[in-house]
């Protein structure tokens, strides 16, 4: 809402994946550019670690992460959340995929899902090539997961 420049107002398919590089919830640095062309990768907003909807629409990941696997596909959450929110969050739910700390609301105002106190609830698919593959400005928790499934069986 804040701050959206209008060079970053709103992203299309097939245009370039804006590149950031981010704490991860593992003590690492992802730089998108660096991971880009191995496989798709899934960039998934939410708004707060362990609260109800961010909860389900995690672990309906967690539960279908083979999926994920068998697809290639690389999954990251993206929040305001510390590393250290992101590590408990992980541990409570067995997570088995990173979470990124956007503690500066950086990488989700390049991608039009910040808001003032949270991250807005967006998920992006950014294919082999870098480019944005899918988007989806409206994420319903509950039925997510089979969504990004059937996105990532087109992108094969």
């Amino acid at each position: 809402m804040f701050g959206m420049g209008s060079a970053h107002a709103e992203l299309k398919v097939g245009q370039p994946a804006p590149d950031f590089t981010a704490a991860a919830s593992d003590g690492s640095q992802v730089h998108l550019k660096s991971i880009e062309g191995k496989s798709p990768i899934v960039l998934y907003f939410y708004p707060k670690d362990d609260t109800p909807g961010c909860t389900k629409e995690a672990c309906s990941l967690r539960d279908n992460f083979a999926a994920f696997r068998h697809l290639n596909a690389t999954v990251f959450g993206i929040s305001y959340d510390t590393v250290e929110s992101h590590q408990k969050f992980i541990e409570k739910y067995h997570l088995p995929f990173l979470l990124l700390s956007d503690h500066d609301h950086a990488i989700a105002k390049l991608y039009g899902s910040s808001g003032v106190l949270f991250a807005k609830r967006m998920t992006f698919v950014v294919d082999k090539s870098g480019n944005i593959a899918w988007i989806n400005p409206a994420v319903n928790p509950a039925t997510h997961s089979q969504e990004l499934q059937d996105v990532l069986t087109k992108l094969q």
